[in-house]
């Protein structure tokens, strides 16, 4: 599949970010920064929106990689099960595409499933696979350009 060519980011979840991020910090990775709040995202299909919103970020930007944590609420959500069913670890591994809903499409009509998607006004945005099942991990594709540029 073409969309799963350009690596992005590994997201780990996390029990405690500060803790999770100082330990990071100590073995020199880092800066870390606080993602956006979520609430850009209007376009949502989530399990639950409330966790979503709720779900805190950090973000490092190494030269060649994003490294995420993530900390999820003490809600129900696919990262709150992961952590308390797996513990702390890679939950998604996100790929870059010009085209958030292209690339749904082509994942889809590939037979995978979406697990959540979110968009913003200017379609831009995200989309979880429930791949997880198969390889161990979730896949995620994302956009930050506006489709067709």
């Amino acid at each position: 599949m073409s969309i799963f060519q350009k690596l992005h980011h590994l997201c780990v979840v996390v029990a405690d970010i500060d803790k999770a991020q100082a330990h990071y910090e100590a073995i020199g990775i880092g800066p870390w920064q606080e993602y956006p709040p979520l609430v850009e995202y209007k376009h949502l299909s989530v399990p639950n929106e409330v966790a979503f919103q709720e779900l805190k970020y950090r973000i490092c930007n190494l030269p060649n990689i994003q490294i995420q944590l993530c900390e999820p609420p003490n809600k129900p959500c696919p990262q709150r099960v992961f952590l308390d069913t797996k513990g702390e670890g890679i939950f998604h591994v996100g790929f870059e595409v010009a085209d958030a809903d292209g690339a749904e499409a082509e994942a889809t009509a590939s037979g995978l499933e979406v697990l959540a998607k979110g968009r913003r006004d200017n379609g831009t945005g995200f989309t979880y696979y429930d791949t997880a099942w198969s390889n161990g991990v979730v896949l995620l594709t994302r956009s930050t350009n506006k489709p067709g540029t």
